[in-house]
Formats: structure tokens, sequence, C-alpha cells
């Protein structure tokens, strides 16, 4: 399987602190910005398989909190920050060129952007 880079939002879609949810192929991946910075992971809560784009962010530590049962996340590398989740949720790499975000997922071609 390789990965792709695949564009999934312009820059200026998002404001600070917002969350939007975009399926790239059959990943449902949490698009996440904070100031000038993106970030991608996994839409599923690694507690209890819930939506994190449903979720809200804390943009001063970079956290996304499960809206279900509170369990935060780091945006940086998905870990575990509070319980009830022990496991991290997967982070992709995202990359902001010509005013564009793209998120690299291994094997994925197609992107939906939901709101």
């Amino acid at each position: 399987m390789t990965s792709e880079r695949v564009r999934v939002a312009a820059a200026d879609e998002l404001e600070s602190g917002e969350v939007a949810r975009v399926t790239v192929g059959d990943a449902k991946v949490v698009l996440v910005r904070v100031g000038d910075e993106y970030y991608a992971l996994s839409d599923r809560c690694s507690h209890a398989n819930y939506s994190l784009s449903e979720g809200e962010v804390d943009c001063d530590e970079k956290t996304l909190t499960c809206w279900k049962h509170g369990a935060e996340f780091s945006l940086l590398d998905g870990e575990p920050q509070t319980l009830p989740a022990t496991q991290p949720v997967p982070v992709y790499p995202v990359e902001v060129a010509d005013g564009e975000v793209y998120v690299t997922l291994p094997g994925r071609t197609r992107t939906e952007r939901h709101r």
C-alpha cells in the first residue's frame, strides 16, 4: 500500500479551534486548525468508537476532547491525555501548500468533506 498526499480543504475554510470531518477513501479523519497549524487524526475515539469530530478543541493545550465520555487526545501525537481512553488514535501528516491543506494517508485517493 502506498501513501498519497490528498487535498482535504482550503486553508481558509477553518477558523482556529474549528474541527471538520473529512473522508479520505474509506477513512474518516478529523481535521483541526489551531492558529496557523493543522492537525489530522482518526475520527474514532479509541475508548468507545465515537466520532471525535463532534468534540471540543483546546487550542492552548492542543487537545481534542471526545464529546461522549470526555477522553482528551493530543493533536500532536494522538496520545490520550485523560481517562477513560488508554490507547492513542492514529495521527496523519498534514501539509499546507498554496492555500490548500493536504493529509497523507496510506493508500487513499478519494476525499469528501462533512460539516
